[in-house]
């Protein structure tokens, strides 16, 4: 296995401009392909998830041109896609994954969608039940509630609502309020139980309006999509930066401002963005940060208070990616801190709750993890040095886990090209704002 030894972070001070939303890039890829028009998109994230988003329009007949490494040219399939069957492999990619099967079982066709083995190994059951009450002809080719999956033509009824739960993951609304309105009827989603980290399906309302299509939300029960839908190009259409991405830089700020270093700013996203994980602010003011914020850019660091963090217990609902930034966090904070609802982690990239009270524990911390919770206890004098951290083929461990060497000690990141999946370019962007200690 490939790995990369971290030197010991003295400061870090400067400017990262972030990559592109994953999330967004995703979203608006497939939303022009699928439009009335061409849409240029600019911007976009080159990272693994959309590779495979783009493979798989591609294979769906979707005429794609790259007019420059961040600009496509998307000519617009007007709400069907020309090929009416295919294999396609879409990675570990849930954004491409989900959305896909919905609009695919709207459409119509016959299709495989599969994936890698941990793919294959996140429930998938809650949106292909939702779309089986509905007429679409969805079926399992291994195990009964997860991929891969088999799509065929069915008879769709939208006359009830068509209901889904909430509570696993947002993706599936996501799905569904992408794919609906490609059925040309009035048609209202009704959200079983409480629905987890609503900013994710709020920026999917900003994106659908974005090409034209007004989704009507009733609290975060109920949602109506018009029976003049159509996804129309907006021409042109920029991807801003990825706040999750942001996290990893401004914590690096707050955690240097303990003693004197920082401030850090990422631009590309800021007060104006869509997503809810520029929320993360709000952690790191409430744990001592100094935060400062414009229009597309936000800093970290300055004016922050000396010592140690203040301990948080906090419910990270509405930002379960960025909360995996806290969970490190809180190895600098001044007692035992609390990470609540965070359970949507169980079925990411990898067991997030299991993995990262694993690591934490190889770093010198007492880690108490429940079905839903972690409770991280700081060492009482410093973090063990050399502890070799597995990353689970999962990016987000391995960019949270490179935080380690601003607590003064040496870490190993076990592969680290898993970062590819989002910010390929990670560790360059890291090593352009710290310095190692002398």
């Amino acid at each position: 296995m490939s790995h990369l030894d971290l030197e010991p972070i003295r400061a870090a001070r400067g400017t990262v401009r972030l990559p592109a939303s994953k999330s967004i890039s995703n979203r608006t890829l497939l939303l022009a392909a699928l439009a009335e028009g061409d849409t240029r998109v600019r911007d976009v994230l080159d990272s693994d998830d959309t590779h495979r988003m783009l493979e798989a329009l591609r294979t769906l007949g979707v005429q794609i041109t790259s007019e420059r490494p961040d600009t496509l040219l998307i000519r617009g399939a007007g709400g069907s896609f020309p090929a009416k069957s295919g294999d396609l492999f879409l990675g570990n990619a849930g954004t491409a994954f989900r959305p896909l099967t919905a609009v695919l079982a709207i459409t119509g066709g016959n299709y495989r969608l599969s994936g890698v083995q941990r793919m294959h190994e996140r429930p998938i059951g809650d949106l292909v039940d939702a779309l089986r009450r509905i007429g679409a002809h969805v079926e399992y080719l291994a195990t009964p509630g997860f991929p891969p999956l088999a799509i065929e033509p069915g008879a769709i009824a939208l006359e009830q609502p068509v209901r889904v739960r909430g509570a696993v993951s947002s993706q599936f609304v996501t799905a569904l309020l992408m794919a609906l309105p490609l059925a040309r009827r009035a048609c209202t989603i009704e959200i079983e139980g409480d629905l987890i980290s609503k900013p994710y399906v709020e920026m999917t309302l900003n994106t659908l309006r974005r090409f034209g299509v007004e989704v009507a939300r009733h609290d975060w029960a109920r949602f109506e999509v018009p029976a003049a839908a159509v996804y129309r190009s907006p021409g042109e259409i920029f991807v801003e930066g990825d706040a999750s991405s942001a996290s990893y830089f401004l914590a690096a700020g707050a955690i240097s401002g303990l003693e004197g270093g920082g401030p850090v700013r990422v631009e590309g996203v800021g007060r104006a963005s869509i997503q809810g994980d520029v929320r993360f602010t709000e952690l790191l003011e409430a744990m001592g940060s100094g935060i400062r914020m414009g229009d597309n850019w936000i800093e970290a660091g300055a004016g922050s208070a000396r010592g140690k963090l203040r301990a948080f217990d906090m419910d990270f609902n509405h930002i379960p990616d960025a909360a995996m930034t806290a969970a490190i966090l809180a190895l600098f904070a001044d007692r035992t801190s609390t990470l609540r609802n965070i359970g949507s982690w169980r079925v990411k990239e990898t067991d997030r709750i299991a993995a990262m009270a694993t690591e934490l524990r190889k770093v010198g911390a007492t880690v108490e993890e429940g079905p839903d919770f972690l409770k991280v206890t700081p060492p009482a004098s410093s973090l063990t040095p050399h502890a070799a951290i597995d990353t689970y083929d999962d990016h987000r461990m391995a960019m949270c886990f490179s935080l380690v060497a601003l607590g003064a000690v040496p870490v190993r990141i076990n592969d680290p090209e898993c970062v590819g999946k989002t910010f390929p370019h990670y560790f360059d962007a890291l090593a352009s704002i710290t310095r190692a200690r002398g």
